[in-house]
């Protein structure tokens, strides 16, 4: 999340285009200041509104119609995440989360997540001092508006199906990549997960202070077992294990009964944990039966994983565009044949257990 990539040719795109318009939703008005000045000075931005509370926000969006939102957690009278539940039930926005990465921040900001915010971004702080990667996020999230409204009109969302029953001819490993949106997401395709899944190993670009939290959040709402991945972890059946963020990538590790390694190294595609390197590792050794899964996401980590997967005779799938918050890692999947098929996001945990 909030993560730099190399995306010329889409900023580009961006500035043939009118600046995206953004209305800043925050209680503080020195929070205000500091994101109006971060936006200030690209060209392809304009800051239209300011609010200092939801009741001010919501008649400004009717009168501004802003492409993109920046909505802090926590605030008086209406929260954050009451407004946000608001906003995509009523009026499907992209909304950019400012939030502070402490325990209870981290938890507020995963519930955002969960109901359709675009990314987050921590205030300036321990994490972060300054708001450097907010005007490329508010670009991308301008990009995603219109597949923001189709994906909401479009495929029925949240967890309509039972859980699945594992085929004898399906997958005995199972890896997965996501990224912007991707909370989202696999809350939808984990919660149709059976009890006794496949060894299910997952990056999901999220912060360090996230991780163990939304770990904890699947957990409780999928039938399977999950858990934020530790070194030396056996892989076993009916277990799911996420990748922890910050600093270490997670790749498995060959033996009689394979297991999970962390791995401090440096950043692949601009991420640690790196969607490519858990897959190439996957492919390099492990030997059953194995599926991969690329879901929404900014960028192409993955993308070349899942190649060498499928080289190596996995299933692969891409999630479909309409589906897709950001459509980028699984088109780029797609593009270079790394993906067998593309489906909407309701169909992937139908496709990987088929």
């Amino acid at each position: 999340m909030n993560t730099n990539h190399s995306r010329a040719p889409a900023d580009i795109a961006v500035s043939a285009r009118a600046p995206a318009r953004v209305l800043v939703v925050d209680d503080s008005m020195t929070m205000r200041a500091l994101i109006r000045h971060a936006l200030g000075g690209d060209p392809d931005i304009t800051v239209v509104g300011e609010a200092a509370n939801p009741y001010e926000a919501r008649e400004m969006m009717k009168a501004l119609d802003p492409d993109v939102v920046t909505l802090d957690v926590e605030m008086p009278d209406m929260n954050g995440i009451e407004f946000l539940e608001k906003i995509m039930r009523l009026r499907p926005t992209p909304v950019i989360m400012v939030s502070n990465l402490t325990a209870p921040g981290a938890a507020a900001t995963l519930a955002a997540l969960e109901i359709g915010a675009f990314d987050c971004i921590a205030k300036p702080g321990a994490q972060s001092n300054t708001f450097e990667a907010l005007p490329g996020l508010v670009k991308e999230a301008a990009r995603a508006r219109a597949g923001l409204a189709r994906r909401r009109d479009g495929a029925p969302r949240g967890r309509t199906a039972a859980a699945l029953t594992p085929s004898a001819t399906g997958p005995e490993l199972v890896g997965i990549g996501s990224s912007t949106g991707g909370v989202e997401a696999l809350m939808q395709v984990l919660a149709e997960f059976p009890a006794d899944c496949p060894p299910t190993l997952i990056v999901q670009h999220l912060p360090a202070a996230f991780t163990g939290s939304f770990a904890a959040r699947l957990d409780r709402a999928c039938p399977a077992h999950v858990t934020e991945a530790k070194e030396g972890d056996l892989v076993r059946n009916g277990r799911v294990y996420l990748a922890p963020g910050g600093g270490r990538h997670m790749m498995l590790r060959k033996g009689v009964q394979p297991s999970i390694a962390l791995v401090e190294d440096g950043p692949v595609c601009g991420h640690r944990p790196s969607v490519d390197v858990l897959f190439a590792s996957i492919a390099k050794n492990f030997k059953g039966r194995m599926t991969g899964v690329i879901l929404t996401g900014m960028g192409r980590d993955g993308a070349q994983g899942l190649l060498e997967m499928r080289n190596c005779g996995a299933r692969t799938i891409a999630q479909d565009e309409d589906s897709s918050l950001v459509y980028g890692m699984p088109r780029v999947a797609y593009e270079i044949g790394a993906a067998e098929k593309r489906v909407p996001l309701a169909r992937v945990a139908r496709q990987i257990f088929a």
